[in-house]
């Protein structure tokens, strides 16, 4: 199957997509209010984009490359990151709203969820290392076995994370996030 590229090109309004994308290139494009929720990209490649205030609602990746994507004030629910090519995974969050996505064995070192909602997410045998969580609500996100060395959580909200069964050398919590870290205990902090 022919690769079709679109290069340095701006999207704007899209809504709609025919049942399945497959192999297509993106370099240096931009998504603006595009709609492309329940759509299936596959064997497509995303390199250097910017999606901004896009609804990707349930959107399919499979075998997809997503290196260097940054998603603004986006709606990304129930997207399943899983299913992405591990090669060159780079992405960034900037508001919006990833309730319910799946990041299951991820390697996503330095990777930025600046002021999103990430309730119910997955983060199962990820790495995170030097990841950061800014003012992001993390209620009942999964971290199991989870690489969470130098992870900044001092502004996330609502997270569980049991020090026993993740890795958390060194990662930043505020005085108010500790709490967190002692649920399974069930004792009483007042």
């Amino acid at each position: 199957m022919e690769i079709i590229i679109h290069k340095d090109k701006t999207f704007r309004n899209l809504a709609g997509l025919e049942k399945e994308t497959k192999s297509r290139e993106f370099e240096n494009c931009s998504f603006i209010n595009c709609d492309f929720s329940n759509s299936v990209f596959t064997s497509s490649k995303f390199i250097d984009c910017l999606f901004t205030s896009c609804n990707l609602t349930m959107i399919k990746l499979n075998h997809c490359q997503l290196n260097t994507v940054i998603f603004k004030e986006c709606k990304l629910l129930g997207v399943n990151f899983s299913e992405c090519n591990d090669s060159f995974f780079n992405v960034k969050f900037d508001g919006g709203v990833l309730d319910y996505c799946t990041f299951v064995r991820k390697k996503m070192p330095k990777t930025s969820f600046k002021n999103v909602s990430m309730k119910n997410v997955d983060f199962t045998e990820c790495d995170l290392t030097k990841s950061a969580f800014i003012n992001t609500d993390l209620m009942n996100a999964v971290f199991y076995k989870t690489v969470l060395k130098e992870v900044d959580f001092m502004t996330a909200l609502n997270y569980i994370i049991d020090p026993e069964l993740n890795y958390i050398k060194k990662a930043k919590f505020s005085v108010y996030g500790v709490i967190g870290l002692l649920n399974k205990y069930d004792i009483v902090i007042e």
